[in-house]
């Protein structure tokens, strides 16, 4: 049972991706805020698990990213629609993942399982703390601009952090390129040998 703990603790990160969700709809920007943070505290829990007592599985480095990206995705939906970043910010993202759960399922039929790099991991940290910017900037400026306050409203520094994800994130994906063809794994030559192997 010990060893199937951290697939359970990713598997749990997709069940909190509505509550975010929600939470951002109905602008409770401090409880998505606490929940982010504990999808996020589950993903360092399970990672550490998995090295510390050897229980890494194939089916945790295939889910992991693909958790970390669902959620990434939807809470990034959820805050454009609220009008909190352009749209377009969106349709990046949504291209690159495209493209990496497209090579990560071909080379997953060659029996290579594609697992995160530390490259990916900080476009993931760094959309996450924009995300996290977000959602204190929407709080503190919902009091800012409440009647008979005079708080005074914070500027929009999230967007800034958002433009350097999306460099990182587009440097992530000529790196994961790069990093698989330097190793062989993108070589015509290599995957019709992989190929024939498992025609045997």
């Amino acid at each position: 049972m010990a060893k199937h703990i951290p697939n359970i603790l990713t598997i749990a990160r997709f069940f909190l991706i509505p509550l975010i969700i929600y939470f951002i709809i109905t602008e409770q920007y401090i409880l998505a805020l606490i929940f982010l943070i504990l999808s996020g505290l589950t993903d360092v829990l399970d990672g550490f698990i998995a090295r510390k007592f050897n229980f890494i599985t194939n089916f945790g480095k295939l889910v992991d990213p693909l958790a970390d990206k669902a959620t990434q995705i939807s809470v990034l939906l959820a805050i454009s629609f609220k009008g909190i970043i352009p749209f377009w910010i969106i349709i990046i993202v949504v291209i690159k993942e495209a493209t990496m759960i497209a090579g990560a399922s071909f080379l997953y039929g060659k029996e290579l399982v594609v697992s995160s790099r530390w490259f990916g991991k900080l476009a993931t940290v760094l959309f996450y703390f924009a995300i996290a910017c977000s959602f204190f900037i929407k709080y503190w400026n919902n009091i800012a601009f409440a009647p008979g306050n005079s708080v005074t409203p914070m500027p929009q520094f999230d967007l800034w952090i958002y433009y350097l994800a999306l460099i990182t994130t587009i440097f992530s994906l000529v790196m994961y390129y790069i990093t698989f063809y330097k190793q062989g794994y993108l070589k015509k030559e290599n995957l019709k040998i992989r190929n024939d192997d498992n025609a045997k």
